[in-house]
């Protein structure tokens, strides 16, 4: 991944140069001689047709000229054409000017229009938008020739020419051309020939162009989201983060090779500037990745590359229009000129680590750093001839860091493997300790549960069993004729259901958690059934077939508690038709038990704040000391008790 690939591509648009002279003087006529044979080169070379031959419909370019446009973009008066060879930058021969230019193409079919092979029409690069007119004709346009301006910069664009728009005796190509200042406006190479030959071109500059960044973006775009999901995983890895914003950032900036548009800013400078900035960034995430990668602590160089990279950003988004070239210019050169300093910093860090992972990465760095000094002197002339590389190094140094990185995790992975491995040893063993300390505290609760439930027996017994033989004394005392035999005999049953309720509450906390709710509702329901029958109360008991997730036996001996003191207060107090016994889990480990009957119901404010009460008391007791609560609910003619549980 490089942020040489934008430079790269911008080659193609500058104005052709030819070789310097050497130290030593050459004959006049020999000069003379060699220019002339030159400009004949030239001519033929600026507008080829692939695989040119005998066979060949190459077309005879004639004459290629620029001209400034007039007001409103509109063509020029003859005397402003001047001849220019292509591809042309034309701030070299107009510096700071913007806006639009006119090219103007000479030439001659070299097949005749009975041969039946058809024209085309190639344009390398057009910056940044433009129109092309064949013979007087509209041919093609771009979508905006005003701000927001469309970019065919690096959209090589072909066309078949109708045979009805061509002249045998010459024709003329307009080529419209609207530019920024500051951004190497121009035309780029033209080629006119047989659309077969021109086609197969046409498809080697898109792949190069267009398919092979397509490509690189989505590559650095899918690498960059795992390597982030990596650091999600394990913030301490602070490499992974910097790789995956740098992965971020360089998405951005070369996604300018594909944009065809500004968007999302509002005109060329801003897209520009922005691209330049991503640059910044690009690079100083980049050092920042190979530091941590690296281990390496160097926090003045840190401070210094934030404080350099503010500053430069600041400078480029500042800069007027009028100054755009250089600002562009120091926004590429001295990040640029960063990146290399620490792809050999980081060579030599990784010669003194002797790291094999850190040795990986610097020799994939010092070949991207070759490559991107050669497309450097490329993009600057300094060599004259070539074919940028980064394009195709870009992907295999991403592939690179990339790999280095998932070798680090996978040794990271083997160690924390093998740290688990001792983990699980030494976890086995505290669970053992722990299991056995817990039977011994679950032992002690229960003992201690046992004494809590002797000490609440004496007030069973009172409230209980003490208060039924009071009240049955009163109805025999006052009753105004002697009682019937079935009317002791449902009395005495009362007293034995009691008297057994005080006995089994003594011996109860020990016991197992019944395997389903109905084995657990069932002696309850069966003890309580025949009171009901008794006393002409219809009970409805709902359960679910399973627990989801069983109480504990605590839990499960506060439930039955309940259930029993609120129906013994049915029983005793309420003058209730009717009681629903229901227990259901409303959520995911959450049971609640809910009993409710339709009796005459009482002030359960005036009962709390009286403490009158010993049995409200106690099932509040019973149910937080398991970790549940329980809300009490009455009016005349609904009571509703709702214990929740949480697992």
């Amino acid at each position: 991944m490089s942020y040489q690939a934008h430079l790269s591509q911008t080659r193609s648009l500058l104005p052709y140069q030819g070789c310097a002279r050497g130290p030593f003087a050459r004959p006049p006529g020999l000069i003379r001689l060699v220019h002339l044979l030159w400009g004949i080169v030239l001519a033929m070379a600026t507008v080829t047709a692939a695989g040119a031959g005998e066979a060949s419909c190459a077309a005879h370019v004639t004459r290629i000229e620029a001209a400034l446009a007039g007001a409103s973009g509109a063509l020029p008066a003859e005397a402003a054409w001047v001849p220019v060879t292509l591809p042309d930058n034309w701030e070299a021969r107009w510096p700071g000017q913007g806006g639009t230019v006119w090219y103007r193409i000479h030439w001659q079919p070299a097949c005749p229009a009975a041969s039946g092979k058809a024209l085309a029409l190639l344009a390398e690069s057009i910056v940044m938008a433009g129109e092309v007119h064949l013979n007087g004709k509209l041919l093609w346009r771009d979508a905006s020739l005003r701000e927001p301006l469309s970019r065919s910069w690096n959209m090589p664009r072909y066309w078949l020419l109708p045979p009805a728009m061509l002249h045998e005796d010459g024709n003329t190509l307009l080529f419209r051309v609207v530019g920024v200042a500051g951004q190497m406006p121009g035309l780029g190479r033209i080629h006119l020939g047989e659309a077969g030959q021109l086609q197969q071109q046409f498809d080697q500059l898109w792949w190069r162009n267009r398919t092979l960044f397509v490509a690189n973006l989505a590559i650095s775009a899918v690498l960059g989201v795992i390597i982030f999901c990596a650091w999600l995983g394990n913030r301490r890895q602070s490499e992974y983060g910097w790789y995956a914003l740098m992965a971020l950032c360089w998405v951005l900036f070369a996604a300018n090779t594909l944009a065809t548009t500004p968007w999302p800013f509002a005109h060329s400078v801003m897209a520009a500037k922005a691209n330049a900035m991503a640059l910044t960034l690009y690079v100083a995430c980049f050092c920042m990745f190979t530091w941590r990668f690296g281990r390496q602590r160097l926090p003045r160089a840190e401070q210094a590359l934030w404080a350099a990279s503010a500053l430069l950003i600041i400078a480029i988004a500042c800069t007027p229009a009028a100054m755009l070239k250089h600002a562009l210019t120091a926004g590429y050169l001295i990040p640029t000129a960063v990146f290399c300093i620490n792809c050999l910093q980081f060579a030599v860090h990784a010669m003194r680590s002797r790291n094999p992972e850190n040795l990986i990465l610097a020799a994939a760095l010092l070949l991207f750093c070759s490559v991107a000094l050669y497309d450097c002197l490329l993009v600057f002339q300094v060599i004259q001839e070539g074919r940028a590389l980064t394009p195709f190094s870009s992907i295999a140094a991403m592939l690179c860091m990339s790999g280095v990185l998932g070798l680090r995790h996978a040794r990271n992975m083997r160690r924390i493997e093998r740290f688990n491995e001792a983990l699980e040893q030494g976890i086995d063993q505290a669970r053992a300790e722990l299991a056995l300390r817990l039977k011994r505290e679950h032992e002690l609760v229960l003992d201690n549960t046992r004494l809590q439930e002797r000490l609440k027996i004496s007030h069973d017994l009172h409230d209980g069993l003490g208060g039924s033989l009071v009240r049955m004394m009163a109805v025999v005392e006052q009753a105004p004729a002697p009682l019937k035999n079935q009317q002791f005999l449902s009395m005495l049953k009362l007293l034995r259901d009691d008297l057994r309720q005080t006995i089994d509450h003594g011996s109860s906390s020990g016991i197992k958690v019944p395997g389903t709710p109905g084995e657990w509702i069932a002696p309850l329901r069966h003890r309580f059934m025949q009171l009901f029958d008794d006393h002409g109360i219809v009970a409805t008991w709902t359960v679910p077939a399973q627990w989801q997730s069983p109480p504990s036996a605590l839990q499960c001996l506060a439930l039955t508690r309940l259930v029993e003191e609120a129906l013994v207060n049915v029983l005793k107090h309420s003058r209730a038709t009717r009681v629903q016994v229901h227990m259901w889990y409303p959520g995911p480990g959450e049971l609640m038990l809910r009993i409710e009957d339709n009796g005459i119901g009482f002030d359960v404010t005036a009962v709390r704040r009286a403490g009158i009460s010993i049995g409200m008391r106690s099932m509040h007791a019973r149910i937080a000391a398991v970790g549940g609560s329980l809300k009490v609910q009455s009016e005349p003619g609904c009571t509703v008790l709702a214990a929740t549980f949480q697992r």
